[in-house]
């Protein structure tokens, strides 16, 4: 579960990464950046694991993780040479960070969010217009020895060229089961999801409704059918380094009730149709990622691959039942415990014991 941090320079992506993952990587304009990607870990906020912990006192806690990866700044132009491009690749949705703040430090053009973002949006586009023409030659090449499955290729390769180069991303493409198949290895930036951060500063984030830029990235999320938040990146970056009561207090000045970087991680876990799964106890409580519609062998090789290769039954209590009855003894006794096989879908929230034998 890797997500991309990414943007034009000198949006507030290196900031947003060290407040996100507590690193401390250097920041600064775009000429003096690191060209290599910064990757980093961040916990995924989940208040049941804090209610469990209170509940068992256990010897360890261990929440969900996501790893970010700081992208270096993408250049104008820089086609299939740019690194940045490359970095993109790998990852499996992009957290796009838009200035909505102005910075006379650094020499910048005024604040345009949805100018900005288009931008980065074209670049990406770009690259995958040279990725599928290239593409489109090897099917052509192979159709012409008779491979069956060339001719659908060129056809889709054909008719995702004149989407992208109507100004449209890969991920608004009508593709068909069979064209995923074909593009399963394709490599293709502008189909990834995408969340974009609205990076405002502290007056900014206060108001952040009636803020201009704010509101003309909210359009263009909801014309492109993404997610879009506001964070003040460096006030998150400064508050990391705090206690708690430090940091609410400087929270409730801007009227906020929980760090932006929470609702970030959050959506992020939604985006990619991720849940967890819980397992509590003396020893541990542990937060288990598995993608939505996983069902209970496969969640238990989460935990260790000899569970599931030699799963029984899934001992299984919902999170809010648990809570609503206040102890594992009361939710048995009304019937809140389950006993589930090999076809059961795990839930987000599921507090699950794996029974096996091996």
């Amino acid at each position: 579960m890797k997500l991309g941090i990414a943007g034009l320079p000198n949006a507030g992506k290196t900031t947003l990464f060290n407040a996100l993952t507590g690193q401390k990587a250097e920041t600064g304009s775009y000429a003096n950046a690191n060209a290599k990607p910064n990757i980093g870990q961040a916990k995924v906020p989940d208040p049941r694991l804090d209610w469990l912990a209170e509940y068992y006192h256990p010897k360890k806690y261990t929440p969900a993780t996501m790893d970010f990866v700081d992208i270096p700044g993408v250049g104008k132009g820089q086609g299939k040479g740019n690194a940045a491009l490359q970095a993109i690749r790998q990852v499996d949705a992009i957290v796009h960070v838009v200035r909505c703040f102005e910075n006379d430090d650094i020499f910048l053009e005024e604040a345009d969010a949805r100018r900005d973002a288009e931008t980065l949006d074209l670049e990406l586009i770009l690259g995958d217009i040279e990725l599928v023409e290239r593409r489109l030659e090897r099917a052509r090449k192979a159709g012409k020895s008779g491979e069956k499955k060339a001719k659908r290729e060129c056809e889709m390769c054909e008719q995702l060229i004149a989407h992208l180069s109507e100004g449209l991303p890969a991920r608004s493409f009508p593709f068909t089961e069979e064209d995923r198949d074909i593009l399963q290895d394709g490599g293709l930036l502008s189909v990834k999801p995408v969340i974009y951060a609205a990076n405002l500063d502290e007056d900014g984030m206060a108001h952040y409704g009636d803020d201009p830029n704010f509101r003309a990235l909210s359009a263009l999320a909801a014309e492109q059918g993404c997610a879009v938040l506001p964070v003040a990146a460096k006030f998150e970056e400064d508050i990391s380094d705090m206690d708690g009561e430090e940091a609410a207090m400087f929270m409730e000045e801007l009227g906020l009730t929980e760090r932006g970087l929470d609702r970030l991680i959050r959506t992020s876990y939604d985006l990619l149709g991720y849940i967890s799964f819980l397992t509590a106890g003396e020893d541990d409580v542990h937060a288990w990622t598995i993608v939505r519609g996983t069902k209970a062998p496969r969640a238990a090789g989460k935990v260790h691959t000899d569970i599931e290769r030699g799963f029984i039954r899934a001992e299984i209590v919902a999170f809010e039942d648990l809570k609503a009855c206040g102890t594992m003894q009361a939710a048995k006794e009304k019937g809140l415990f389950r006993l589930e096989g090999k076809d059961y879908v795990m839930q987000d929230g599921d507090i699950t014991n794996f029974r096996f034998n091996i």
